[in-house]
């Protein structure tokens, strides 16, 4: 039938496409619209559009934004070169584009350009389920379905590479960008609600790691937006057990480098006190051990906001969100918490961005600190340090690469995706790393991502910077006693 309402369901791939012609794209309601509504994934779009300065990018543009507003993989098909005649010159511009992303383009006035893409229809799929409401309208007409049937195919070969860090830009300008755009975000928010409730003064824990290093630069650079004194800051190294002289030193030079209130509260002798008092054996170095330490510094912090009529500020971050590693009650409280939406694998060049910042405004001894704390393993430090005095307890030799937990998490959380794909993309992703680190890394994730619920359920306000967020408030809809059999089931399958 012929009909300018009419898609194509694929009953093999549930692939279903819908055509629009040229100009279609050009106006305020383009056909695909109502393609979309009808059902249709794959729009599809043959065209005669000519060349004229700029028009190429005007052009992708409005690809780039159908796809999106649709929820759909986009494939464009212009004029070729050969087909230009009398005032009007061709370019062959073809563009495969999902959901915004543009995957492949063809190089304009290049004759034998033939460009190939993947559309990943689950992607697609689970976007128009989560966000139903952009697709809620029936479309204007009635629209004829046609059924067809291509042939199965029983292996995809990937020809684009799996990006191994989803959430960090490999192109070093866009990342730095974004590095800093993250920051001015982080800033905004805390500044926006130390004015709101009339606060000049902040609370912070210092230890010399990447987390508290980053709220603690995201703090300096709300009062500065606020014009407040950054005396106002009230940084408190509190020395432990496992605290390494790198770390301190490291805290103690970046925060006098800041020009901050600096305070130091050594915790050994108070904690040792506790553990008389709960009749824990000092020699045991269990979770109990651990999580003294990260409560009586939690304690401190809060009864300081108290004394000096401030809010504590909250350093922990999207990964150790995910996976439960931070003390309830202890490091996962706060006032506000400014790192609650960026990942650990972010974190890094956040500080490394504000590290090349410090060193092009002349300040070198900043710029050297923060650089040295990039390269600093990471560590909650709660474990005593080892014969050399260096740090014992290292995060990633207890639950995996935070490169693999982070590539775990965005492609759970951003696409819904199964174990078994995440499992096949990591590989893909990861091709230095053995197969069993992988399956063993995924196997920690989704038993802690389960059974730390409880920990994200009550976590404190905090700035959403990008599109993965835990705030039982806002995205993140999950029961505390969530069963994580499923999952799992499908991972001792892999």
């Amino acid at each position: 039938p012929l009909s300018a309402h009419i898609v194509f369901h694929d009953q093999t791939t549930n692939a279903t496409i819908g055509i629009e012609i040229c100009e279609d794209l050009w106006v305020s309601i383009p056909m695909s619209s109502d393609h979309a509504l009808a059902g249709a994934n794959i729009l599809v779009n043959c065209s005669a559009s000519n060349d004229i300065i700029s028009k190429d990018e005007y052009r992708l543009s409005l690809i780039k934004h159908q796809s999106a507003a649709c929820y759909a993989g986009y494939v464009y098909a212009s004029a070729g070169v050969e087909e230009s005649s009398s005032d009007l010159v061709f370019s062959g511009h073809d563009v495969i584009a999902e959901n915004g992303r543009i995957i492949a383009q063809s190089t304009l006035y290049e004759p034998k350009d033939v460009i190939y893409g993947l559309i990943d229809l689950e992607h697609l799929q689970n976007d128009r389920l989560h966000f139903k409401t952009s697709l809620s309208r029936m479309p204007k007409q009635d629209y004829i379905h046609v059924q067809y049937a291509s042939m199965p195919i029983q292996e995809v070969e990937l020809i684009e590479k799996i990006d191994a860090f989803p959430f960090v830009p490999k192109d070093s300008a866009k990342r730095l960008e974004r590095c800093q755009k993250i920051l001015t975000i982080q800033a905004q928010g805390l500044a926006t609600r130390l004015k709101k409730i009339h606060c000049e003064n902040a609370i912070i824990g210092i230890s010399g790691g990447l987390d508290s290093t980053l709220a603690l630069l995201v703090t300096y650079r709300a009062f500065k937006l606020l014009g407040l004194n950054v005396k106002g800051i009230h940084a408190i190294t509190m020395p432990g057990f496992g605290t390494s002289d790198r770390t301190k030193n490291n805290a103690m030079e970046l925060m006098k480098e800041l020009g901050v209130s600096i305070q130091t509260i050594p915790i050994q002798n108070a904690v040792l006190t506790h553990f008389k008092d709960i009749d824990h054996d000092e020699s045991n170095h269990d979770i109990t051990y651990e999580n003294s330490q990260a409560r009586y510094r939690t304690m401190l912090l809060m009864d300081l906001a108290n004394k000096y009529n401030g809010i504590v500020i909250g350093t922990g971050d999207l990964s150790e969100l995910a996976l439960g590693w931070c003390t309830y009650n202890g490091d996962h409280m706060s006032m506000y918490a400014v790192n609650v939406s960026v990942p650990k694998t972010l974190v890094r060049y956040i500080v490394e961005s504000e590290a090349i910042k410090a060193k092009k405004d002349g300040e070198v001894t900043l710029a050297a600190v923060l650089l040295d704390i990039c390269d600093t393993p990471v560590s909650p430090e709660l474990l005593p340090l080892d014969e050399s005095g260096k740090i014992a307890q290292k995060t990633e030799e207890v639950l995996g690469s935070y490169d693999l937990h982070d590539f775990f998490l965005y492609h759970m959380l951003r696409y819904h995706e199964s174990p078994k794909k995440i499992f096949a993309l990591a590989r893909s992703a990861f091709p230095s790393i053995e197969t069993s680190v992988i399956l063993e890394a995924l196997r920690t994730f989704y038993r802690r991502f389960f059974t730390q619920q409880f920990k994200r359920n009550v976590m404190p306000d905090g700035v959403k910077v990008g599109t993965i967020s835990f705030s039982p408030r806002g995205d993140w809809r999950m029961p505390s006693d969530a069963s994580v059999r499923l999952w799992m089931r499908e991972v001792e399958q892999l």
